[in-house]
């Protein structure tokens, strides 16, 4: 076991929507992602996700709602719920997730990541 310096972390990486794994835990895998614009419509029929802001603001886009989160704030969205997520400026996510959750859940397209990178 050895600390995860998320600064550290992400600094190692620019691109957008390509989640890196730092930790796992009970299996789940603690992955970080640096988004802007506007991510795809998709589900993830057996895993809830949560989003935790670190920087930036991010939208999470619902068929019914949407909610906005600030820095230092989390939200889950549960399993089967239809959902994409924006940021007009570069946000950093820390996303909690099933191991075996692939980042476009239910859609398969250039956007998906199988096996993202361990950092």
């Amino acid at each position: 076991m050895e600390k995860v310096n998320l600064a550290e972390k992400l600094a190692r990486f620019h691109e957008h929507w390509s989640p890196r794994i730092v930790g796992e835990l009970n299996g789940q895998e603690v992955r970080l992602v640096k988004v802007q614009g506007t991510f795809l419509w998709h589900h993830h029929e057996d895993a809830d996700e949560r989003f935790l802001v670190l920087r930036g603001r991010l939208e999470v886009q619902m068929q019914d709602r949407t909610v906005e989160l600030k820095e230092g704030e989390f939200f889950i969205v549960p399993r089967g719920v239809e959902h994409r997520t924006a940021a007009k400026e570069e946000a950093h996510i820390l996303i909690f997730a099933p191991a075996e959750t692939v980042n476009t859940g239910n859609v398969r397209n250039e956007r998906t990541v199988e096996g993202p990178e361990r950092l």
